[in-house]
């Protein structure tokens, strides 16, 4: 047992190190999490239609499906952002950007309280194009969304908010942040220009540009400091982002708070409040959710044993990894592996550790 002054948020001591975690970050690159949580989930987007409204219109959406994340990216105009659930109100102008992590009901509109001229949609180019006949204030907006892998939409709602706004206009004057800003406003421009046209490769373009927008959009609210909570708030916060960058680097590590704390040059319970405050979770949270991650990716090789994978995430006891999996998944790390490899499950499996029966 670790004594309160050497709290181990690790499970294992001697893990091997995974061939699936990134090799250590070269000294240039010491700081770039986001390149790191990038790798731990697979994301792809999709540009699915053109807004181009006269006021009064409005647009309803439902819940979106776990692993869909819809975001909309102000061109001209203004738009209103509405969440039905917590009554939250946000105003988005030219330029700007929302995604919504946990694909949350929202509605969208001019604001001006009248009722919204109908609108139709049509072919154009590669994607839809929604039209009214409103006279009023115009719109041009671009909307879509990115498709998470599962089960890694578990970790997208658990450290993201429940909405992200990207400010044309940010109050931070850092380069980053207006590099960052600068760069994500060029890629929505070339979004929009692709899908004004027919040309060879357009769809692809498009969504492969979408799935860009999604780590650009990342990087501008981390570097600008917009995210209220979570791990972009986390990661905003020069003394806090050693221990995310460490924790990425090396999951199978069995990681101390104090060792965490050492490396944000704080004691240990100035980095525990500190860590919780922004990311509304524990380091401990954290380190489970980043090992549970690599985990599902190595579950999807057949040739991977229990025992392997296990080990190289943490663990020294397969029976330990199983249920921190079970919990983390909703199902057992045999299930997810037969469902990832598009088998039925199945309630039968041993659990003796072979290649083909991870349970």
């Amino acid at each position: 047992m670790a004594s309160a002054s050497r709290a181990i948020i690790g499970i294992s001591r001697g893990a091997r190190r995974t061939s699936d975690v990134p090799p250590p970050l070269d000294m240039t690159l010491e700081s770039d999490w986001l390149s790191r949580f990038m790798a731990l989930v697979t994301v792809t987007g999709k540009l699915e239609i053109r807004c181009a409204f006269g006021a009064p219109w409005a647009i309803t959406y439902e819940r979106s499906p776990a692993c869909e994340i819809p975001y909309h990216a102000v061109l001209r105009g203004r738009a209103i952002l509405e969440n039905p659930d917590d009554g939250t109100v946000r105003e988005l102008g030219g330029g700007d950007l929302v995604l919504l992590p946990h694909g949350s009901p929202h509605v969208l509109h001019d604001g001006s309280g009248l009722p919204p001229v109908p609108a139709v949609k049509r072919p154009g180019g590669h994607v839809f194009i929604g039209e009214n006949a409103g006279t009023g204030e115009r719109l041009d907006m671009l909307c879509g969304r990115f498709v998470v892998a599962p089960p890694h939409d578990r970790l997208i709602r658990r450290h993201l908010p429940a909405d992200l706004v990207v400010r044309a206009a940010t109050d931070s004057r850092t380069p980053d942040a207006l590099a960052a800003t600068a760069r994500l406003t060029a890629l929505v421009e070339l979004m929009r220009a692709e899908s004004l046209e027919q040309q060879l490769g357009g769809l692809a373009i498009l969504n492969a540009l979408s799935a860009a927008l999604f780590a650009l959009a990342l990087r501008a609210i981390s570097e600008s400091g917009q995210a209220p909570t979570g791990l972009l708030a986390l990661a905003g916060q020069p003394r806090l982002a050693p221990a995310i960058v460490a924790m990425l680097d090396d999951p199978a590590k069995p990681w101390t708070l104090p060792e965490l704390a050492a490396l944000c040059s704080m004691s240990r319970a100035t980095f525990m409040r500190h860590f919780q405050s922004k990311l509304g979770h524990s380091a401990a949270d954290l380190l489970t959710d980043i090992r549970m991650s690599l985990a599902a990716n190595a579950l999807r090789q057949p040739s991977a044993s229990a025992e392997a994978v296990s080990a190289d995430v943490g663990y020294q006891s397969v029976a330990a990894f199983r249920r921190v999996f079970t919990r983390w998944a909703g199902m057992t790390p045999g299930d997810w592996r037969r469902q990832s490899l598009g088998g039925p499950r199945d309630a039968t499996a041993s659990d003796d550790g072979e290649a083909g029966d991870v349970e």
